[in-house]
């Protein structure tokens, strides 16, 4: 299981994934879930993955080799035109190796589904963020859905849902996807740090600041131990509840 959020603000676009990976209690381990493609001042583009750890690093794999030998029926995602067309890419991509895993043979084919998050900005556009199925087919972040979250979701969704702002600094962005992530580690063993964070500042078309943050990380640690804090307090400041009379009495 993983985590990824990928969050569209009025400043750019922002990235958080966690790094862990489990094929059971006794076999977990650490693989980066973010790649990131980028033509400075021309183009960004970054990609978080969740699911079948064989059919994202397929994935990945194809669209690195496809970008050093592109073709008609294989281009390349730093060749085309539109985020929109990245998409298509990535999406067919995606089909293509589950496809194969199918075609090969293996047996249990939904084992090998996978969800992706999909971000850039191609110079001249807007920054885009697409959320990509196994089946290939994706849709894109608006106003009404302004981020994307693939994998453990449900234990993170409900502190962005209430504290999302899309006038955010990138910042206050970081705090609360921190926040976000520590309640989904905290609730399953199996999301976990060291966390990977990257933030794609509008127009700048290149990837901006892009850190781990440590299994260690003090800052992280704090923000954890004060979201429990502060969480207690509102708890305890919530107005007094009361039982209603026992009318049998």
């Amino acid at each position: 299981m993983t985590y990824c959020v990928g969050m569209r603000l009025d400043r750019g676009l922002i990235f958080m994934s966690d790094t862990r990976t489990n094929a059971g209690v006794d076999d977990v381990s650490q693989v980066r879930k973010m790649r990131h493609w980028e033509i400075p001042g021309e183009r960004i583009i970054t990609l978080l993955s969740a699911g079948n750890l064989a059919t994202t690093q397929a994935v990945v794999s194809l669209l690195d080799e496809r970008t050093k030998a592109p073709s008609e029926r294989d281009p390349s995602i730093l060749s085309a035109p539109s985020m929109f067309q990245i998409a298509t890419i990535v999406g067919d991509t995606l089909r293509e190796v589950i496809a194969s895993l199918r075609d090969d043979g293996q047996q249990a084919s939904g084992g090998f589904r996978a969800s992706l998050i999909l971000g850039g900005q191609i110079a001249g556009s807007e920054p885009r963020l697409f959320l990509v199925y196994p089946e290939g087919n994706f849709i894109e972040a608006g106003d009404d859905s302004p981020f994307f979250q693939i994998g453990e979701t449900k234990y993170g969704r409900p502190i962005i849902v209430r504290t999302y702002d899309p006038a955010m600094p990138f910042e206050d962005a970081v705090r609360l996807l921190m926040v976000s992530f520590d309640s989904t580690i905290r609730s399953n063993l199996a999301v976990d740090l060291p966390l990977d964070l990257a933030i794609h500042e509008r127009d700048a078309c290149r990837l901006g600041a892009n850190q781990r943050i440590a299994e260690n990380d003090p800052y992280f640690r704090r923000i954890s131990e004060q979201w429990s804090l502060s969480l207690r307090e509102a708890v305890n400041r919530l107005p007094p509840f009361q039982f209603a009379d026992d009318e049998s009495a």
